[in-house]
């Protein structure tokens, strides 16, 4: 049971912030994402969708697993992806990045890691719990410097 929680919190915890956002079904997807998703999704399971507004402008999110990790894809209504979000070990990512999270997370314990690409470019995020329980969230690029 507490792994569940672990495992919701990271949810909230990696989820963007979003004007609006609701739960859908594959059916529910404008034509050029329904196209789309095949070819990004290949090999993964298919764990959700979601509809989310963001500034005005509709993106839908396609939560996979993949190889026992998550992988969520975020694409506008043409179809395009825009972002992608994989989970991925500390130790796998840029030693600046990596040095930046782990001062952050100081004594307590790094819950979960993801890559977020959008486009080009590419940032890290953790969900951290310290030693009192008080969990956070950290991004950070490359270099180690915050995303703002």
């Amino acid at each position: 049971m507490g792994s569940l929680i672990a495992i919701a919190a990271a949810v909230v915890f990696f989820c963007p912030i979003f004007a609006a956002e609701k739960k859908i079904q594959s059916k529910d997807l404008p034509p050029a994402v329904q196209k789309a998703v095949p070819g990004e999704t290949k090999g993964a399971e298919i764990k959700g969708y979601n509809q989310e507004t963001e500034k005005g402008k509709t993106f839908y999110e396609v939560e996979t697993m993949l190889n026992g990790k998550s992988r969520d894809l975020l694409f506008d209504a043409s179809g395009a992806l825009v972002e992608v979000e994989e989970e991925i070990a500390l130790d796998s990512i840029p030693s600046a990045a990596k040095a930046a999270i782990e001062k952050r997370a100081a004594s307590g314990k790094v819950n979960k890691v993801e890559s977020v690409t959008k486009g080009q470019s590419v940032s890290y995020e953790a969900a951290i719990t310290s030693k009192t329980g008080k969990r956070s969230e950290v991004a950070v690029k490359a270099d180690g410097s915050p995303v703002k």
